[in-house]
């Protein structure tokens, strides 16, 4: 394992918080108790020996825009996120540098919500689905966590939506944007003596900035709680997604953003580039409370999703064929089991979790020829299926009354597998099997009733999707038979971090610092039309990322999110001139920064900038997509008035109307690798809350 600046730089870190903890002898623990449950129990978050972070209702949904989830994401440490606004390519999202190979969707990370996975078995994610309206609070897990959850290389993003509430409300909420943005929300929610539920419905048309980016989506989330006895719950979670429009401007070149930034990749036009999507999700989670020490939880869930895209490939492109229409219909299904039991080993306080995953993945897939936007003929047909098990143990020890020891491990096996009916050149019918083995040792140091030091040791592991098993070379083949362009990742992680409260629970402090070595990463090497291929590449990573949030007083908030990275590959077959070159798609640093005032009488105003790094465009590290900061400023008042509350809000995306890339095609083809952000824009809009109590 290298050594590297970040290392220095997180021990100095570490030393200079050593003041600190000295002054707070007297202080109380915390600003406040915060549990998560990202390790599949509730935990006090001072007792996890990882990086986590929470993010509360009030960030995800106050005065938002709401048309990204990295809105409330980008005050985590190491989450880059792009891609906002195209909803054809899906949010980007990455951890500590995994899942920026992505052209779309989220790789390298799993994501749940509300325990149900939206992860595939073969490991590709979305977040199209969910309902920023009605989510409640989000925990970012940062780093490998395949001891718990499996192929998680970067981390994991656990969503929860809201439960009801008493007293119930009726809410409304209607939004008005500049790009055409129209949004408009009902929600329900409320309790009784044995059962809650929480309804709500969000439809959303926007224009988007740039020609040929309008997306059109109604979404529909629910969540039923039932008290079926004093020791057992059901929770019943149903929800869906109707976007019969999602167009795709495309990549432009580093020209065309600086002659005319708005503009649509001219081939997307000629193409109808863009998605429909339908999908439903209906999950079942039930706990029981067998006695005081023993707890089981079983979950169970089905995800149907209906798709059609129509891609920007042509027979005039080189090497590739102009079967550029893709349809799938897939169904997703699985379930799992766990039992926690606490007592004591040794006469000390300990807590084992034992469990179970099973995820299954069945795609009817096809491809037609794309005859300048309409869908010709067959070209492609199979289906593909990926099943995945999985098992695992973590034990939590308390070996003193400040020291705590975790050790976890778990075993997955994988299975992708593909059957060919489309026979014209030949059968193509073919199968891969993975399995691994994933450790994890972590050691929790309470230093004082404000802060606890922790370090923790993990490795990961990561297969290919269906989508990343192809070659340019195979013309767009995407089948498994006869070869197996790339192989499972894997990973091993290093992490020292530090966590508390300090000067009168006024500042909590969060600092992480960690090193990485990935062998056989997956990795983009190159981009034809809207198609991305891939190989192995080993890299190494290093990273500190710091976390600070102060109240000078009750009703002022200070932020801050700094990350610094120094990812690069360490060996490439493929392209050993890369060696020492910097993975692309990332920012060396970024830093965020916001700024909350919140008066008693119910009138805040958030001013917020995320400042970017400039990152490499490409593995040769001969291009670079400029660092930005885009500034945002947002306010609102909430008056009641009887059983009614009105809030009105009013926002500026962009303050300063800076020039930026919404995202960057990492390895585009032709030059055309950006796609630039929206200029300075406003909304606003009003909620109104009918109190039911």
């Amino acid at each position: 394992m290298k050594k590297s600046l970040t290392k220095w730089v997180g021990a100095a870190a570490l030393l200079l918080i050593g003041p600190w903890l000295g002054a707070a002898e007297n202080e109380s623990i915390w600003i406040e108790e915060v549990t998560v449950v990202s390790t599949r129990v509730a935990s006090a978050l001072r007792d996890v020996p990882a990086a986590v972070s929470v993010i509360e209702r009030a960030d995800i949904q106050q005065g938002r825009q709401q048309l990204g989830l990295d809105e409330a994401l980008n005050r985590v440490p190491g989450v880059f996120a792009q891609n906002r606004y195209n909803f054809a390519q899906d949010l980007r999202l990455a951890i500590r540098g995994f899942g920026a190979r992505a052209n779309f969707g989220i790789r390298g990370v799993k994501v749940y919500i509300d325990d149900i996975p939206a992860t595939t078995a073969d490991g590709q994610s979305g977040v199209d689905d969910i309902d920023l309206a009605s989510l409640d609070r989000i925990e970012v897990t940062r780093g490998p966590f395949s001891s718990l959850y499996g192929a998680a290389a970067g981390g994991v993003v656990n969503l929860y939506s809201e439960a009801g509430s008493e007293p119930g409300f009726l809410r409304a909420r209607a939004t008005i944007g500049e790009d055409g943005q129209r949004n408009y929300q009902f929600k329900a929610a409320g309790r009784g003596e044995k059962a809650d539920y929480m309804v709500s419905v969000n439809d959303l048309t926007y224009d988007g900035y740039r020609d040929r980016s309008r997306v059109e989506s109604t979404q529909f989330n629910s969540r039923f709680g039932f008290e079926l006895d004093e020791r057992s719950k059901l929770t019943v979670v149903f929800n869906m997604v109707d976007s019969p429009q999602a167009d795709d401007a495309g990549a432009i070149t580093a020209a065309q953003a600086d002659s005319d930034p708005t503009q649509a990749q001219p081939r997307n036009i000629a193409s109808n580039a863009g998605e429909e999507v339908e999908q439903q999700r209906l999950g079942l989670l039930y706990t029981r409370q067998i006695n005081d020490g023993l707890e089981l939880r079983l979950r169970n869930y089905y995800v149907w999703r209906d798709f059609e895209a129509f891609l920007p490939i042509g027979t005039h492109i080189p090497f590739v064929s102009d079967d550029g229409v893709v349809a799938f219909d897939r169904f997703f299904y699985g379930g799992g089991a766990q039992l926690v039991m606490t007592d004591e080993l040794f006469g000390r306080p300990h807590r084992l979790t034992f469990g179970l995953d099973m995820d299954f993945q069945e795609d009817d897939r096809q491809r037609y020829l794309n005859n300048a936007g309409t869908r010709g003929a067959l070209s492609f047909d199979q289906t593909e299926e990926a099943d995945s098990y999985g098992i695992y143990l973590r034990s939590e020890l308390d070996l003193s009354d400040t020291v705590t020891l975790v050790a976890g491990l778990r075993y997955d096996e994988v299975e992708l597998s593909v059957d060919d009916d489309f026979l014209d050149n030949a059968d193509q019918s073919g199968s891969l099997d993975f399995d691994e083995v994933s450790p994890m040792l972590g050691l929790l140091w309470d230093l004082r009733s404000n802060a606890t030091l922790y370090f923790n040791y993990g490795t990961s592991f990561e297969t290919p999707t269906f989508t990343e098993l192809a070659s340019p070379a195979r013309n767009l083949d995407v089948s498994l038979g006869g070869f197996a362009n790339v192989s499972a990742q894997q990973a091993e992680s290093f992490e020292v971090g530090l966590r508390g409260s300090f000067s009168d629970n006024r500042i909590y402090l969060d600092v992480a610092a960690f090193t990485m070595s990935v062998d056989d990463e997956i990795t983009n090497v190159e981009n034809i039309g809207s198609r991305s291929f891939f190989e192995n590449a080993d890299t190494e990573r290093d990273g500190v990322e710091i976390s600070v949030v102060a109240n000078p007083s009750d009703a002022l908030r200070l932020s801050l999110a700094y990350t610094y990275t120094d990812f690069e590959f360490d060996s490439f077959a493929a392209s050993p001139g890369f060696v020492g070159n910097k993975l692309p798609g990332l920012p060396e640093q970024q830093l965020f920064a916001e700024l909350r005032y919140q008066s008693a009488g119910g009138f805040y105003v958030v001013a917020d900038a995320l400042y970017v790094d400039e990152l490499y465009v490409n593995n040769a590290n001969s291009g670079v997509s400029d660092s930005s900061v885009v500034a945002n400023l947002r306010a609102g008042y909430e008056v009641q008035a009887g059983k009614w509350r009105i809030a009105p809000f009013l926002g500026i995306n962009n303050l300063f109307d800076e020039e930026y890339m919404a995202n960057v095609r990492i390895n585009g083809f032709g030059g055309r690798l950006f796609e630039p952000g929206p200029e300075r824009n406003v909304y606003g809009g009003v909620t109104f809350t009918l109190s039911r109590g």
